[in-house]
């Protein structure tokens, strides 16, 4: 029986501190609210497998001129407060995923990032690939949360077609 998929329609981040990921995500261009609430009762703790008592505050954020996927969910949970991972630093792990986002001018969406709390943020250096030369960066957002910044049109984003090599 086959099914039917979407396009990935968000990440969804748990972070440390809500209203700090909420500024670093607008800075970087998800300047609109999609939803943003308390997910409280026996349905949200049980698909979190969290304690019942424990509080989930929750902000999505996508582009104001963007459709509804491509979004960033924002997750704090407290009372009790889970099990943090250890702060990543620096480059990419092995098993690690990283937020992919075109960026023009990526100078300035780095500048942004910085500014709203990126606790790794390298200057962006020329990529190349068999098929394109392009500008990139690797940087992490305070719960360092690994994201790729590629100097490209985000209108590129509605593209159908693989690229050709």
């Amino acid at each position: 029986m086959a099914h039917e998929l979407s396009a990935l329609i968000r990440a969804a981040l748990f972070v440390r501190d809500l209203d700090r990921s909420i500024r670093f995500y607008k800075a970087l261009g998800f300047d609109a609210v999609y939803f943003e609430g308390m997910l409280d009762g026996p349905s949200a703790a049980t698909v979190l497998a969290v304690p019942p008592t424990s509080k989930v505050r929750c902000c999505i954020l996508k582009r104001a001129d963007g459709p509804n996927f491509g979004m960033v969910g924002l997750f704090e949970v407290t009372e009790p407060v889970p099990e943090a991972l250890p702060l990543s630093a620096g480059p990419p792990r092995i098993g690690e995923v990283a937020l992919v986002i075109y960026a023009k001018p990526i100078t300035e969406a780095i500048i942004a990032c910085r500014a709203a709390g990126a606790t790794w943020a390298p200057d962006a250096i020329l990529f190349n690939m068999p098929h394109r030369q392009q500008m990139e960066s690797c940087l992490r957002d305070p719960d360092g949360v690994l994201i790729n910044l590629v100097e490209r049109d985000p209108a590129e984003q509605n593209r159908t077609q693989p690229v050709v090599l």
